[in-house]
């Protein structure tokens, strides 16, 4: 009898190591999963950063209309006026609406910013200012609001205290009055 020694022994099981395919897969999805929601959250970063910007952009074009009309020397006529303009490498559509005060000299500019190619109810910016046309005489500091000329008071107005005008010094005369100065302002 010929016998092989092999053949008598048991056969041991020994287990694979490794992954089977299903937890493989498995796997895969839930890092597909975090990755999804990752580049989600960069996604909406940059979205961010653009609407900053744009709203950036879009302030400055306002404020920039606002100073236009401030510094012209007639004031604005009460109406509404838009137009459109470049800037930054973009079009922009703005509207400005001029309205009376209750302040005769003094008209209210309030001005709106928008893409060009966006809808008429969106609006990225606003900006309201002012446009005064009274002045009053230099070295006073009384203005006339209410439309006539500025300056002195009137006799049957009483002039307010200047809390920052000094007191003559000994030896001057009571007629002369030394200039206003303005006190330090406390630190915090």
């Amino acid at each position: 009898m010929n016998r092989r020694p092999a053949d008598n022994r048991r056969r041991i099981a020994i287990p694979a190591s490794g992954f089977t395919l299903i937890e493989v897969l498995a796997a895969l999805v839930i890092v597909a999963l975090g990755m999804l929601g990752a580049i989600e959250a960069v996604t909406q970063q940059a979205r961010g950063g653009v609407y900053l910007r744009d709203k950036t952009l879009a302030h400055w074009i306002a404020m920039n209309v606002v100073t236009e009309h401030r510094l012209q020397a007639a004031p604005p006529p009460v109406a509404e006026s838009s137009d459109d303009v470049e800037f930054a490498g973009q079009r922009w559509h703005w509207t400005m609406r001029v309205s009376q005060t209750q302040v005769q000299s003094l008209r209210r500019m309030d001005v709106t910013v928008r893409p060009a190619e966006s809808a008429d109810d969106v609006e990225l910016a606003t900006v309201s200012g002012f446009y005064g046309s009274a002045i009053g005489p230099a070295g006073s500091g009384a203005v006339a609001w209410n439309g006539g000329q500025g300056g002195a008071p009137s006799a049957d107005e009483e002039e307010p205290p200047d809390r920052h005008r000094k007191k003559p010094p000994r030896g001057q005369p009571p007629g002369e009055s030394v200039p206003p100065t303005i006190p330090p302002q406390e630190e915090e």
